[in-house]
């Protein structure tokens, strides 16, 4: 589990607050979507919902952009699979064939170990105080039955929480057969990641950003989603198969649609 699996961050008093879906290596593509909207590193903040890597043609950079103060990653189920294939040859085999984990062999082996030990860090949920509310960010999910900071309280010691944050899909399954959820107790708003989705959704106090950045090749997917939190609440998007900014969306309620599996 990460050294700190939950970080809490105030509210921003001088600029604006951002959260970025599944980038999977494609930062040049958020450098472009962060200069459509004026991202200003002195005063505004960027958090991503994990999956930093794989699939995308710029895994590597992960270190650069860690590196940044403005920039605050949690962890996702790649990131996981990263750390997994240290202890397994059969978890590598899987991540680097199946998973998108091929740029792992291209980068020097130095490397290997520097981005381990940076990844095993990373939280697995951040709550931000906004102009709009308390905020939370999780990768996949959290289980239907907690409040949020029930959720919070046993991330460190419960396996299965921890395994849920990173990888279930449980609460999707139900909002598309049943086209609502119940909120999450004791936070205004929940992001999620995780689940690609042709835009973003909104439902009860819980919202949906990862746009398929990872399958420029699927017709519905292909964009890379930033949800702009605070002080206002709005969503961007750039165009990872056009290489071009989308027009930017507003927030509102979608029903929930087929993910992929």
């Amino acid at each position: 589990m990460p050294a700190m699996p939950f970080k809490f961050f105030s509210r921003n008093l001088r600029g604006r607050d951002f959260v970025v879906g599944d980038i999977h290596g494609h930062f040049s593509a958020l450098e472009s979507l962060l200069g459509q909207v004026h991202f200003d590193g002195r005063k505004d903040r960027l958090f991503s919902v994990g999956d930093l890597v794989d699939r995308g043609p710029e895994s590597w950079r992960l270190i650069e952009f860690l590196n940044h103060p403005w920039f605050h990653a949690i962890r996702g189920n790649h990131e996981q699979m990263l750390l997994d294939s240290a202890d397994s040859f059969d978890v590598k085999d899987n991540w680097i064939v199946n998973n998108g984990g091929e740029w792992w062999k291209d980068i020097p082996p130095a490397l290997h170990e520097r981005i381990r030990t940076v990844v095993s860090d990373l939280p697995l949920a951040f709550e931000i105080m906004t102009a709009l509310g308390r905020v939370g960010v999780v990768h996949a999910d959290i289980p239907p039955t907690l409040s949020w900071s029930r959720f919070v309280t046993l991330l460190s010691s419960e396996k299965e929480v921890f395994e849920q944050a990173l990888w279930s899909r449980h609460r999707f399954r139900n909002m598309q057969l049943t086209g609502r959820l119940q909120p999450i107790l004791g936070i205004d708003l929940v992001i999620f990641g995780h689940t690609p989705v042709s835009k973003p959704i909104q439902n009860s106090n819980i919202c949906y950003i990862d746009t398929g950045a990872a399958y420029p090749n699927e017709k519905s997917l292909g964009h890379l989603t930033l949800a702009e939190i605070h002080p206002t609440f709005g969503f961007h998007q750039f165009s990872i198969k056009n290489g071009k900014m989308v027009k930017t969306l507003t927030g509102r309620k979608e029903r929930a649609e087929q993910a992929p599996a």
